[in-house]
């Protein structure tokens, strides 16, 4: 064997170290229930041509020692821009932001308490912050160049786009990396695995089910897609669209129920009564006229624009001045106007006063997005930072608008296509697997990406009668965030604790 052989084969690989992380002991329960855990919170390093790229942030829960033979569940929120601490801390971990009851904003700063309905429960549990959102960020080159260890000389071909991750491509490869390492760091391969997401979160859900399997090896036992938007296009409808109006009219039918601003209802009708007329109507005579414009016949036109109006609790002239098509902040502004509040978007059942009612559009705060931002970053802060003890300069980024605006349609395509969606690979995915197992699941009372939007896209999947029976659709009480409704949070957890026992028996 030659001495410049030898030579390269032993020279060493580039080393990285990340940001130290932390980790604490604790029990969540009570008496013969009361589960012993460890939290650990620590960075993963992504590389890119074997160069250190980007450092995914990550709080895991592992319950009694790390069985194998318990599942665990990979869980992230969305934005995309946005942090896991609003699973984290809200529904999922094992201690929660105290929200009221309703689900109203909690007073500051936010008091922490044991989270009765966590999924710990039943799975082990790891909070995932993309790269640009958490503690989680693309590596600076200059500064990783200084602490490896022979890594010579950076190339241009080498360097990481400090924006590289924002795209819905490399978010999910960046996302299989993480958890195929995670698992080999904790020796979980044999565990049976399940992904959790919220918002942009459940369309990350909806699209690894495809990715997981097909690309990393990483077979699913389960997917919970909450609140999730599916579909990209239909998020900002315009004057020359159908769907997105369309499925924002039953959730509007109950804000104004909800609030007695509903003319088609009397307080005290049942929710689902309302909901139903709402989707007949909106599938109906009014996904007509929207259809057909100026060629509706007067008489038709002030029909439907009449009943319209009487559902969503609107005087006629504002209906009659939208030509139909009710902006999701046209709502939440005239509902109320006469008593000067404004409804939040991600839960319609909740007001704030309107501090500009004769200024034009967002010059208001939204209560339900705004409103909670700091109890969130004050809770997680203090949960990580103070009780699990992580230390770090850096500033624990909720929700990124740099990512938001950022985000790209990163993989070759035509000029003219459509940002990608996710229910062809969600799809695809159940398709692959046939043991898999999904839980789609809304607030009723979301704006954002309204509960009818998934039912409208499950009716259109052409599901065979087996994997249809494999999907579960299960919608609450509250918004976006429905799992701050205490009674929906309760709900919520029962119903996952069936689906995971169920997912796994079936495995």
């Amino acid at each position: 064997m030659s001495a410049d052989v030898t030579s390269e084969k032993a020279e060493p690989k580039p080393h990285y170290e990340p940001p130290k992380g932390a980790q604490m002991t604790g029990t969540w329960g009570r008496g013969r229930k009361a589960i012993e855990y460890a939290a650990i919170a620590k960075w993963i390093v992504l590389r890119k041509k074997e160069k250190p790229a980007a450092e995914i942030f990550s709080v895991s829960y592992i319950a009694d020692g790390g069985d194998e033979r318990r599942p665990v569940t990979f869980v992230f929120n969305g934005g995309p821009g946005a942090a896991s601490a609003y699973l984290h801390m809200g529904a999922v971990g094992p201690k929660r932001v105290d929200f009221p009851p309703d689900g109203t904003l909690p007073t500051l700063p936010p008091k922490l308490v044991e989270n009765e309905s966590s999924w710990l429960a039943f799975s082990d549990l790891v909070f995932v912050d993309p790269v640009g959102t958490g503690f989680s960020r693309v590596v600076d080159q200059n500064a990783a160049n200084e602490k490896e260890k022979g890594s010579g000389k950076e190339s241009k071909e080498d360097a990481v786009d400090p924006k590289e991750y924002f795209g819905y491509e490399r978010d999910l490869e960046s996302l299989c990396e993480f958890m195929s390492r995670w698992l080999s760091e904790h020796g979980r391969w044999g565990s049976p695995v399940f992904i959790a997401g919220e918002s942009y979160g459940g369309y990350r859900v909806g699209r690894l089910v495809k990715v997981l399997q097909e690309k990393t090896g990483i077979g699913l036992n389960g997917a919970v897609l909450i609140s999730p938007a599916l579909e990209i296009t239909g998020l900002e409808p315009t004057d020359y669209d159908v769907l997105g109006w369309v499925d924002r009219v039953p959730t509007m039918a109950a804000a104004a129920l909800h609030h007695g601003r509903s003319r088609a209802f009397r307080r005290g009708t049942s929710l689902e009564r309302v909901l139903r007329a709402a989707e007949e109507f909106a599938t109906g005579e009014y996904a007509t006229f929207l259809m057909r414009g100026a060629a509706t016949p007067a008489r038709e036109r002030e029909r439907v624009l009449s009943r319209l109006g009487a559902l969503v609790g609107l005087r006629d002239e504002i209906v009659s001045r939208c030509e139909g098509r009710i902006g999701v902040l046209t709502f939440v502004r005239e509902l109320l106007r006469e008593e000067r509040k404004v409804l939040g978007l991600y839960d319609a059942t909740i007001t704030a006063t309107d501090p500009f009612p004769d200024r034009g559009e967002l010059s208001w705060p939204d209560p339900t997005l705004a409103g909670i931002s700091p109890a969130y970053t004050m809770a997680v802060n203090r949960m990580l930072r103070q009780e699990i003890g992580v230390e770090t300069e850096r500033e624990y980024a909720l929700l990124s608008y740099e990512v938001f605006t950022s985000w790209k349609h990163d993989a070759e395509h035509h000029a003219f296509a459509s940002p990608p969606g996710a229910t062809d690979d969600f799809r695809y995915g159940m398709a692959l697997n046939p043991h898999l197992k999904a839980f789609l699941t809304h607030g009723r009372y979301d704006l954002v990406t309204p509960y009818y939007t998934s039912d409208r896209l499950r009716n259109l999947m052409r599901l065979d009668p087996q994997t249809a029976e494999r999907v579960t659709v299960e919608h609450y009480g509250g918004g976006h965030m429905f799992y701050a409704w205490e009674s929906s949070r309760h709900a919520f957890s029962r119903a996952i604790a069936a689906f995971v026992a169920d997912a796994c028996a079936a495995s």
